[in-house]
């Protein structure tokens, strides 16, 4: 291995290679910032700049800073627009925006430029160890593996609802479930459903137009709604951006959120097809599951344990996703199966045989991320003041530019008009939802996992070696993971029976008493 990072480092750090990490950080910030526009459309736009480089590892050092790139800079807009830049910052929204509302906009991009640092600094000092025995292990995991793991990020859900109303919850992630079904199966019925006879709909809805249509054209009808909406709350300091600074005690909090997050986060990367949305959600989740009751009641409401762990965990992962990609020729997300085609283009064939065949590729990828990750945070430091100053702009004026760039990215990722539909009935929709206090991020959740649980479930009943449900009970892993599935989704089902218990006694103790 010292050989091959001392081959990775002589590439990395050549001139051409530091010009490449720089202009892909450059490019994927600016990327990430726009609200729907997604590494993915960009990277594939840029293949065939990639290949008139000529030198396959410069190429893919170019695109990968992109990716990193954007997933590090998705947070802004989540953070002062509540518009997600890219998928994998969707939860970063959900304590970032009443942040930011509360007049605390600096403080939320320090702590989400600290946290996707440390993250993507981790994930890659841990892909740097564990590249090769991860991929090893990976080979383990199958089809009833893999779907077990999503039941399990889809148990997670019951955190995102109010306490002793998680079915809310669960009812949401059945509407993702549902959303996610629409279009063309791809195991139990190759025909279309849902489509009520609509030709455009048979390609299903796209992950973009979803979130675009959660969270971006709810925020213009809310200012509708309610224009104080606009109107940010603080201590009129907002405006100033003079709150950058974390103090000791934050630091102190953040560091173990930082610590499990990066740990989580890398390893679902690692797993083929999960990827730094699911990452940031499971993380999320995690951490309102097992904070204090009082930090608990933080959450949704600007807290600083709900920003750390999304930024972290989406990093790590977009770090861990490299792991299949460059050592299986398996993507571990869509972003990386861009990548994955733009490696085969450059007559680089990805697999097992990477390492030995191509260390300078291999290396000098990995090698690339530890500067690139120092780069992002020299870049996007400095501007937290410049760009938290968007919060003095007038909501206004800010949301005709937050739904052109949401159309805007909706319709590229297919050229189709009915996204756009798509997108404002799901805007539609959504508003109704949260006016009846129903969790929204449960919904995404649904949705991504729901046509991955649907492949997997249908290649474990169909395998030869398993007779129906079989592969539950003669699979230890798979039996394992849904144990632990059940006991979330029942556990705070049973901690809100035994809350509405313990106020109905003091109640009556009460009552008693007078």
């Amino acid at each position: 291995m010292l050989e091959g990072l001392l081959i990775g480092l002589g590439a990395a750090f050549s001139f051409q290679n530091i010009i490449m990490v720089v202009l892909g950080c450059l490019i994927g910030t600016f990327i990430g910032m726009l609200p729907g526009l997604g590494p993915m459309s960009i990277i594939a736009i840029m293949i065939p700049i990639a290949i008139t480089i000529g030198d396959p590892s410069a190429a893919l050092i170019l695109l990968a800073g992109v990716y990193y790139g954007a997933i590090f800079g998705g947070s802004t807009s989540s953070i002062l627009l509540n518009a997600p830049g890219v998928a994998g910052t969707v939860a970063t929204s959900f304590d970032g925006y009443p942040m930011a509302r509360k007049g605390f906009a600096g403080k939320a991009l320090t702590i989400a430029a600290i946290s996707s640092f440390a993250g993507g600094t981790i994930g890659a000092i841990l892909l740097t160890l564990a590249a090769k025995p991860l991929a090893d292990v990976a080979l383990l995991f199958q089809s009833p593996e893999y779907l077990a793991v999503m039941i399990v990020g889809m148990t997670a859900v019951a955190a995102f609802g109010e306490r002793g109303r998680a079915y809310k919850a669960v009812l949401m992630v059945i509407f993702g479930m549902i959303l996610a079904s629409i279009g063309e199966g791809s195991q139990f019925a190759n025909r279309p459903r849902f489509t009520f006879g609509y030709v455009p709909l048979q390609d299903g809805i796209s992950s973009i137009t979803l979130i675009m249509g959660l969270f971006a054209v709810p925020e213009a009808f809310f200012l509708i709604l309610d224009p104080k909406r606009g109107q940010y709350k603080g201590d009129g300091q907002s405006k100033e951006i003079n709150n950058m600074r974390i103090n000791a005690q934050e630091a102190k909090e953040m560091a173990p959120v930082i610590g499990r997050q990066s740990i989580l986060g890398f390893l679902i990367g690692v797993m083929p097809g999960a990827g730094a949305t699911i990452a940031s959600l499971m993380g999320y989740a995690m951490e309102r599951n097992i904070a204090p009751k009082a930090k608990r009641e933080e959450f949704g409401k600007g807290s600083l344990r709900g920003l750390t762990a999304p930024e972290t965990a989406n990093n790590a992962a977009s770090t861990g996703s490299f792991v299949p990609m460059l050592t299986l020729g398996i993507p571990g997300s869509g972003t990386t199966a861009i990548l994955l085609v733009a490696l085969i283009s450059l007559g680089v064939q990805p697999g097992p045989a990477l390492i030995n065949d191509n260390p300078d590729i291999f290396w000098g990828i990995i090698i690339s991320m530890y500067f690139g990750n120092v780069v992002l945070l020299i870049l996007n430091y400095p501007l937290i003041p410049y760009i938290a100053k968007l919060l003095a702009v007038p909501r206004t004026f800010l949301t005709p530019f937050v739904l052109f760039f949401s159309m805007v990215g909706a319709y590229l990722v297919s050229q189709n008009p009915t996204e756009l539909y798509t997108m404002i009935v799901l805007g539609v929709v959504t508003t109704l939802l949260r006016l009846a206090k129903f969790p929204i991020a449960p919904i995404v959740i649904g949705f991504i996992l729901g046509i991955r649980m649907e492949d997997n479930l249908g290649r474990a009943l169909t395998d030869p070696d398993y007779t129906g449900f079989s592969f539950i009970w003669e699979r230890p892993m798979t039996l394992v993971f849904l144990l632990v599935a059940a006991a979330m989704l029942f556990y705070p089902m049973i901690e809100g029976r035994l809350a509405r218990r313990d106020r109905k006694k003091a109640r009556d103790s009460q009552v008693s008493q007078d």
